[in-house]
């Protein structure tokens, strides 16, 4: 791919429109969290940008719509011979614009890797229906036709999993794409179009363009409000989803939200406590906390309280090296966040049972170590603010009620986990939990290509990966006839 560089030689990412590298006039800086140096700028969208993007999806909708589904799956296999193919490339990008480790740059790809797997093989499974009327002389026919332009919202803390899954639903349905991309890491979601271009996807199906933060008003807002957008997807926070969604009422537009999370995790007195030990340090301190399915409230039985503090001690020192360099967050304000979070918390009566909730800045201040706190109550901030951080509460509790009434007790509802030996109780558990996912025996985090993906109350409305996938990026059209 062609590269261009401003004055000072700092390589800057275009977008893609039609097919094309793009390159506007204004650009600004990404720096990476984990040295706090600029390491390259993106360019900034401006309003002709966003023209270019919708005109060229318009014109790409009228051919790719009717693409043939054997088309549309060799591109999607060939899109992850490709990844694979350019792992490390792409992975040097995610680390270098998120801080993240390695080990979470591989996963990443390998989850979009199987997402473009996964739906090449279902896309034979859209299918229309032909109904029975009440007049025995007419009959009915009902297609499945996909919206048009699709607008895809996705954020940094996974860009190429959400980054894939917000663009391959859609444009494997039929629809063409405009996905603006994180501004915190515009060469990640770069990489992630370019696969498609080198994989084959026809000019104009998908389309890219990053903006400054100061212009996320400005082209959000003409975005959505443009005529030709038909149907829009974000996954992000509660409070930027709020705004996206009476954006899109005011257009008439559906809308699919994936928001915040507040994810509970129930360890029952039967449960076996070195599973869930494990489980609850993965789901509380994956990528820094920094998952919206994230474990952020572990409930525990009183009578293994004691026992389970110290199997998740030894569980958190042993899968995240307490020696080695602190995990990166995205800015220094969430470290900021996270330790206000906690010193509330600490305050106002709660015990630290793991970690420093006030150490010092380490190489940069963007870093921290995973924290627990015991004792949280409702009267703490941390009890229901989502910390998006490596800090995580832990409750004692004695009854499937008061347990319920906890998990329970959040705006939130995206995901959730029950560690018990007994599957009924498990799934009582599963039926009462107000959250999209109920995870019984594993942690609160998991995402796959064939299953409903999406939350309750304020994580949201509506289903990634949902049926075949593509249920949700068409449209049914009733047509009926005289025989």
């Amino acid at each position: 791919m062609a590269q261009t560089s401003n004055a000072a030689g700092l390589y800057s990412v275009p977008f893609f429109a039609n097919g094309e590298e793009v390159h506007p006039e204004k650009s600004f800086d990404i720096t990476s969290p984990a040295t706090g140096k600029v390491v390259h700028r993106s360019g900034s969208a401006a309003e002709a940008d966003v023209k270019l993007a919708v005109d060229s999806a318009a014109v790409a909708f009228q051919t790719w719509r009717k693409s043939l589904s054997r088309d549309r799956r060799n591109i999607f296999l060939k899109a992850a011979e490709v990844m694979e193919r350019r792992r490390d490339e792409l992975g040097d990008y995610i680390m270098s614009e998120t801080g993240c480790p390695k080990q979470w740059a591989d996963f990443n790809i390998n989850v979009a890797k199987d997402f473009l797997i996964d739906v090449a093989g279902r896309l034979s499974g859209l299918e229309g229906t032909v109904l029975t009327t009440e007049d025995p002389t007419i009959g009915a026919m009902i297609f499945k036709e996909p919206f048009g332009i699709i607008l895809a919202i996705a954020p940094w803390n996974a860009p190429y999993i959400l980054g894939m899954r917000s663009v391959l639903f859609p444009i494997a349905a039929g629809n063409t794409t405009i996905l603006k991309g994180s501004e915190m890491c515009p060469r990640t979601m770069w990489g992630l179009c370019s696969v498609f271009h080198e994989a084959g996807l026809p000019a104009g199906v998908l389309n890219l363009l990053v903006h400054e933060p100061a212009n996320a008003a400005a082209i959000t807002q003409r975005l959505i409000a443009d005529p030709n957008i038909k149907k829009i997807n974000f996954t992000g926070s509660t409070g930027v989803g709020r705004i996206i969604g009476r954006l899109a009422a005011e257009s008439l537009k559906p809308v699919l939200l994936e928001l915040g999370g507040k994810a509970p995790a129930i360890v029952w007195e039967d449960a076996d406590l070195e599973n869930a030990a494990v489980q609850v340090a993965l789901g509380a301190f994956l990528n820094a906390g920094q998952i919206c399915m994230s474990t952020e409230r572990i409930l525990v039985h009183k009578t293994v309280r004691a026992e389970f503090e110290k199997k998740l001690v030894g569980a958190i020192d042993h899968i995240f090296d307490p020696t080695a360099d602190a995990p990166v967050l995205i800015t220094s304000a969430a470290v900021t966040k996270n330790k206000a979070l906690l010193a509330d918390a600490l305050a106002k009566g709660a015990s630290l049972l793991y970690g420093d909730a006030a150490a010092a800045a380490e190489s940069t201040n963007t870093r921290m170590r995973p924290v627990v706190i015991a004792g949280v109550k409702e009267d703490m901030d941390i009890y229901r603010t989502e910390s998006f951080g490596p800090s995580v509460s832990l409750i004692e509790i004695e009854t499937e009620e008061e347990a319920l009434r906890i998990a329970n007790d959040t705006e939130y509802g995206l995901t959730s986990a029950v560690f018990t030996e007994d599957l009924r109780r498990g799934l009582r558990f599963a039926k009462e939990i107000e959250s999209g996912a109920v995870h019984i025996n594993s942690m609160t985090v998991h995402d796959e290509s064939a299953l409903p993906h999406g939350g309750a109350k304020a994580s949201g409305h509506g289903r990634f990966n949902t049926g075949t996938g593509l249920g949700e990026w068409v449209r049914t059209k009733t047509v009926t006839y005289k025989y």
